[in-house]
């Protein structure tokens, strides 16, 4: 009853779903934007975050014009940097290719940086009306449960399925509201503990509400150790300014702003060959920043200069005011450190 479905759920989308979100009936650009901050990061986190972008970045031609710096800038803070970095590389690729304008085609947006195919089938179901199924992790919840579809999601087969039912239950019509009631249904009603069966539209032939498996569907990612890591951050002042390195461009924080990290712990030999002369050294708390795949134990070491030392004054480095360099873009846990020295 595949429209049977679709029609229960733009219904209840009318009445019920989100609406006055920022991103919603904008143009492509838009879209594509709130897509992609929407990875990994809820809503609520993503509304300051993507009206500052539009703010300073409002259409892909200002994107592209900007450096990188100012694009990690306005995203820091909300992790999984290599989306901001294609972000702008697809920008750059749009401008040159499809003279500014955001590409109609699927197969022309799934060549562009930093997408995949859901992504791409939301910015042509919500920008262009289009009728593509999308898959994302609310929408994949919401089909395991319904269709009574076992296994992890991430599991090739399991999801090769879910596309086949994402794909059998599109409506004719309607695409976009269609497409907006999954997502809100998956973000607001079919939360993955606790959800509010009572106010779903489609209970009625749900799979896992009739036989009782909604704590078991979708079935979780297979559980691994998490490998935990340790470094040490030296936060180096003189008066109210810290010194900060710029990352490599791939990696964790690829291209971001840091004070120097040590992974071994020799602090004194970094102090000497940098010929510092400090004139004070206090060893500041222990915390810990979680990442998908392993956890982080950071040690700050604040080191106070008794004047700048000039081998670290070179290409990559450089000295800013806390204040200043509280708006650089730098990664949470630096944020985190930094925001400890005022």
């Amino acid at each position: 009853m595949p429209q049977d479905f679709a029609a229960r759920l733009i219904a209840w989308q009318r009445a019920h779903g989100r609406h006055g979100l920022p991103w919603q009936g904008a143009d492509a650009y838009r879209v594509w934007l709130s897509e992609i901050m929407l990875q990994q990061t809820q809503v609520v986190t993503v509304i300051p975050y993507f009206e500052r972008f539009v703010a300073s970045f409002p259409n892909i031609a200002a994107l592209a014009a900007a450096s990188e710096e100012q694009v990690l800038a306005h995203w820091s803070g909300l992790g999984y940097y290599a989306r901001g970095r294609n972000l702008h590389k697809a920008a750059q690729l749009i401008m040159a290719k499809h003279g500014g304008e955001f590409p109609r085609d699927f197969e022309q947006i799934l060549e562009l940086p930093g997408i995949g195919r859901s992504t791409a089938a939301a910015v042509c179901a919500l920008a262009y009306h289009e009728r593509r199924a999308i898959l994302d992790g609310n929408v994949k919840r919401v089909l395991a449960r319904y269709c009574g579809i076992a296994g992890w999601s991430g599991n090739k087969q399991v999801e090769e399925k879910l596309w086949q039912q994402a794909e059998a239950l599109l409506p004719e019509r309607d695409v976009a509201t269609y497409t907006q009631a999954l997502m809100d249904m998956g973000a607001t009603v079919c939360t993955r503990s606790r959800p509010k069966c009572a106010l779903c539209p489609v209970q009625a032939d749900c799979v896992a509400l009739q036989t009782e498996r909604i704590a078991e569907l979708p079935a979780p990612r297979p559980r691994k150790a998490v490998p935990e890591k340790q470094a040490t951050f030296l936060l180096l002042m003189h008066g109210n300014d810290i010194l900060l390195e710029k990352r490599p461009g791939s990696g964790i924080w690829g291209g971001l702003w840091c004070p120097p990290q040590l992974e071994d712990g020799l602090e004194s030999d970094y102090v000497q060959r940098n010929g510092m002369v400090l004139s004070d050294r206090t060893e500041l708390p222990v915390f810990t920043h979680t990442f998908t795949h392993f956890k982080l134990h950071i040690t700050p070491v604040l080191l106070r200069m008794k004047q700048k030392p000039q081998r670290v004054q070179q290409a990559g480095s450089v000295w800013l005011d806390v204040e200043e360099a509280l708006r650089a873009a730098i990664p949470t846990p630096v944020r985190k450190m930094l925001e400890g020295l005022i």
